[in-house]
């Protein structure tokens, strides 16, 4: 089965894991039980050995559409053909339990809604990447998939037949009539109970449409784009890990950002940056439980600090370390790009910026939910006095370089955040804080970085002290309120950054590169995309631009609908935009979420209820 482009998937989920399911009707990634246990679908990173579960019309000719049913992350697959329209309803029961049975799978529900089809049905697990093997025992209608560790019953409405380590079934529907497939996991027992009823099926298919409108009833955003804006705060919450509050970056791994290059990650983990980033998002619309649940989470992990007082880089969902880099060389990759990781090298890293992202956060959420306590502010005192300390030392940066540490210009901002943010904190609060250091601190890392940050001939602020590169990180100076939108230096960096590659720029028909490809830091770059998240940040920082200078405001508005447009049919984003507009990196990618969420909602605040 060939590989499907990456903007050809949707997800479903259950805030516990995600699938991804292709126009195809084949499901091709499937974690289970949780985001970062070991697949057992991976088909998108070998379609020979990753392991699948399709199911399609055995017709020659086919239009292959996909919708969300409205306002939810239940998803339609709709096949036509000239005998007929079949839709495949997927979705992941949020609900639980059922007559004291958890259930933690997902449901499939092929429809004939009008004419007649042939259809077959494959589900070839692969568990454990394609490493573990298994035992298939089929009866009838049920088949179990034993690899030990994990257990899988797969129930259908006809009769399974075992082909190698999968099943399979081949099966005629006509006006009206219905088939239904459900896998989830189950015992080691032989008499294990697999399936579900008729009206178990459909009370768990009410009950989840109805979470998902009922969630999404909290949104307060009522402006322009209004439909993707909620599409992306559901992808949010699809990425929170229920049972702790803990947001993943994406819930996929090695999904390449350039063809047959090897940069290639596992995101399927909390990084404090991404997940304060999403935070900030998700409260900007009215959800702030899950703004409260991520707060709890970081509570856990400041009662945790490294030995010096820091925080990690990133944490494994339940909180624990993230495992070690690993190459899994018997899998090919998703069109052959090599090596697929598991485990994420990076979470050793020093990357300053994310004390930042977190004290923004924290004071965002002291303002708009709840007041934090006293004892959890005793912990973010001692991570800023570790901060203060430590804020002249080279790092990694925002983009994770691997090439060796510099004195990266986000970076010293974001130290400066911090900071800023922990003052204003101690002060709205009354907090005890050692004030002076604080302050003393802060403004040495402002003129810090406006000496050794600027570039008198580049005339923008730059990627790290005595560098020649731009970086579009700079576009998040007025969002965090280091410079003023109209600040003479901002304006500038903001013209340099929005030039083409062809003149050192960084904006290659309203999409905006991380850095100067030619000038990167690390050795990856070769054939990597624009990354969407940066064009969000241009929007943004056009947006506030605007205030000064209207033109700024309606390019913003254009470069921000133009972008709306790489959204795939569904509304959902990867990491980066290809150099065919094709979707790259891991899918769907928060980041890119939640920056459009923040950019649509200034933008849309900024232009009024005047058009332009």
């Amino acid at each position: 089965m060939p590989y499907q482009p990456i903007e050809d998937y949707g997800v479903i989920g259950n805030m516990h894991t995600i699938a991804l399911a292709g126009k195809n009707g084949s499901i091709d990634w499937f974690c289970y039980p949780n985001f970062d246990s070991p697949s057992v679908f991976a088909a998108i990173l070998d379609d020979q050995k990753g392991g699948y579960f399709r199911i399609f019309p055995l017709e020659d000719e086919l239009t292959r559409k996909q919708v969300y049913w409205p306002g939810t992350n239940v998803l339609v697959t709709r096949f036509l053909s000239t005998r007929g329209v079949a839709e495949i309803v997927d979705y992941m029961p949020v609900k639980a339990p059922l007559d004291g049975r958890g259930y933690h799978g997902l449901i499939r529900r092929l429809k004939m809604v009008r004419g007649e089809m042939r259809f077959r049905m494959e589900c070839f697990p692969a568990f454990d990447y394609g490493r573990v093997k298994h035992r298939v025992d089929v009866h009838d209608n049920t088949a179990r998939f034993r690899s030990g560790a994990v257990n899988l019953g797969l129930e259908a409405d006809f009769p399974l037949q075992c082909e190698g380590d999968g099943v399979t079934a081949e099966f005629v529907l006509n006006d009206g009539s219905t088939a239904n497939f459900e896998l989830h996991g189950i015992s080691d027992a032989d008499d294990a109970v697999i399936g579900i009823s008729d009206a178990e099926g459909e009370r768990l298919f009410r009950e989840t449409v109805q979470f998902w409108r009922d969630w999404l009833s909290q949104c307060t955003y009522r402006g322009r784009w209004r439909e993707i804006v909620e599409r992306s705060a559901l992808v949010l919450k699809l990425l929170t890990f229920a049972p702790t509050g803990a947001i993943v970056a994406a819930p996929t791994t090695s999904l390449p950002e350039s063809i047959a290059g090897s940069r290639n990650w596992d995101y399927r983990y909390t990084w404090i940056r991404d997940a304060a980033f999403t935070l900030y998002a998700l409260m900007r619309i009215g959800f702030t439980s899950e703004a409260a649940a991520f707060m709890s989470w970081i509570d856990d992990r400041c009662h945790h600090l490294e030995p010096d007082g820091s925080l990690e880089l990133m944490y494994a969902i339940d909180g624990s370390h993230v495992p070690e880099e690993t190459e899994l060389h018997h899998l090919e990759g998703f069109r052959g790009s090599r090596p697929v990781r598991i485990g994420n090298g990076a979470h050793s890293q020093l990357q300053l910026d994310i004390y930042g992202e977190l004290m923004d956060s924290v004071y965002l959420f002291n303002k708009y939910g709840v007041q934090i306590p006293y004892e959890q502010w005793t912990n973010l005192r001692r991570l800023t006095n570790w901060l203060c300390d430590n804020w002249r030392r080279e790092d990694e940066g925002i983009w994770e370089v691997r090439s060796g540490s510099q004195h990266f210009v986000y970076s010293k901002m974001m130290c400066w955040v911090a900071i800023d943010r922990a003052l204003r904190l101690a002060d709205k609060r009354s907090f005890p804080a050692d004030r002076e250091k604080w302050l003393k601190v802060r403004d040495e890392i402002y003129e810090d970085i406006l000496e050794n940050g600027w570039s008198e001939e580049r005339q923008a602020f730059v990627q790290y002290y005595g560098s020649d590169s731009l970086d579009a990180s700079a576009l998040m100076m007025p969002l965090v309120f280091f410079l003023s939108p109209g600040d003479p230096k901002m304006l500038k960096t903001l013209n340099a950054i929005n030039r083409p590659p062809s003149e050192r720029g960084l904006v290659s028909n309203g999409m905006v590169y991380r850095y100067n490809i030619e000038e990167a830091p690390d050795g990856f770059t070769t054939g990597e995309g624009t990354f969407n998240i940066c064009t969000f940040w241009l929007v943004e920082a056009m947006t506030r631009a605007g205030a000064a200078d209207r033109r700024y405001l309606e390019e913003a508005r254009l470069l921000f609908e133009q972008m709306l447009s790489y959204a795939n049919h569904l509304g959902l984003f990867s990491e980066q935009t290809g150099p065919r507009g094709e979707a790259l990196g891991n899918f769907p990618q928060a980041f890119t979420h939640l920056a459009l969420i923040s950019a649509a909602f200034n933008l849309d605040r900024s232009l009024g209820s005047s058009e332009c």
